[in-house]
């Protein structure tokens, strides 16, 4: 049977308003993320054709899967960046790191050199997906005593937290921020991911969205991304904070 009312689509979300995308893995062939530097420009000119106007790539740091550091994040960049001076001079792009809360960050910390930060002492950490780290506190601790801000990426994500709500009040009030991943509020990770992404920013927990982009069915799944009401919640006057980045 026909129907003559059709539903109507949500509108897109409004990327430009963002501006910037701080959790990225555009980078080629260190990470899990882009693979060679035609995957990056491709993936970095999709982005911008959603709105967004800076980029702060952020390849993982882990000690035993990819164990980047200064040297070879910096090398890849300008390897990427030499070619974005010839075709895409435009692009504003710079890079961080994303570091696995593991011995190599503890490593870094104590022999005091200097970590890749998103904006002046803000630095991207992540933590295992398997299991809670049994030492966050700590971990914290440790960073925010050598003076970082640090950001726990994707909290939505860790699964082992999504039936104890109350942890995320009590990792925040640790002296962190979160970021979330925009896709999380789409499913594409779960239901159970969604919900918990939703309910980070209906308590006011998150600070920063991004995309966490590593290829391109993230972008088509980015390009289908709804503007529901939680996420227009995050984009008010006292929302997220990416313009400051």
């Amino acid at each position: 049977m026909f129907s003559f009312f059709k539903r109507k689509a949500s509108p897109g979300f409004p990327f430009s308003r963002l501006e910037t995308d701080m959790h990225s893995h555009l980078l080629p062939g260190i990470d899990d993320g882009s693979p060679d530097i035609q995957t990056s420009i491709e993936l970095i000119s999709g982005l911008e054709d959603l709105g967004y106007k800076k980029f702060i790539a952020t390849p993982h740091a882990m000690e035993d899967l990819y164990p980047n550091n200064r040297a070879s994040i910096q090398a890849a960049f300008m390897t990427l960046n030499d070619e974005l001076t010839i075709n895409r001079p435009e692009t504003r792009i710079r890079f961080a790191a994303e570091y696995m809360l593991d011995a190599n960050i503890e490593n870094l910390l104590e022999k005091k050199e200097p970590l890749l930060t998103i904006k002046d002492n803000w630095v991207l950490v992540e933590i295992s997906f398997a299991s809670p780290p049994m030492y966050l506190k700590e971990a914290f601790f440790n960073l925010q005593m050598q003076g970082y801000q640090p950001i726990l990426a994707h909290p939505e994500r860790y699964g082992y937290y999504h039936q104890q709500p109350k942890m995320y009040g009590l990792i925040k009030s640790m002296g962190c921020l979160f970021q979330a991943n925009l896709l999380s509020f789409s499913g594409y990770y779960g239901s159970s991911v969604k919900q918990t992404a939703e309910y980070l920013a209906q308590q006011g927990l998150i600070d920063l969205l991004g995309t966490d982009l590593h290829h391109q069915r993230h972008l088509d799944s980015l390009r289908e991304l709804p503007f529901t009401p939680v996420l227009a919640s995050l984009l008010d006057e006292k929302g997220v904070l990416n313009h400051l980045l």
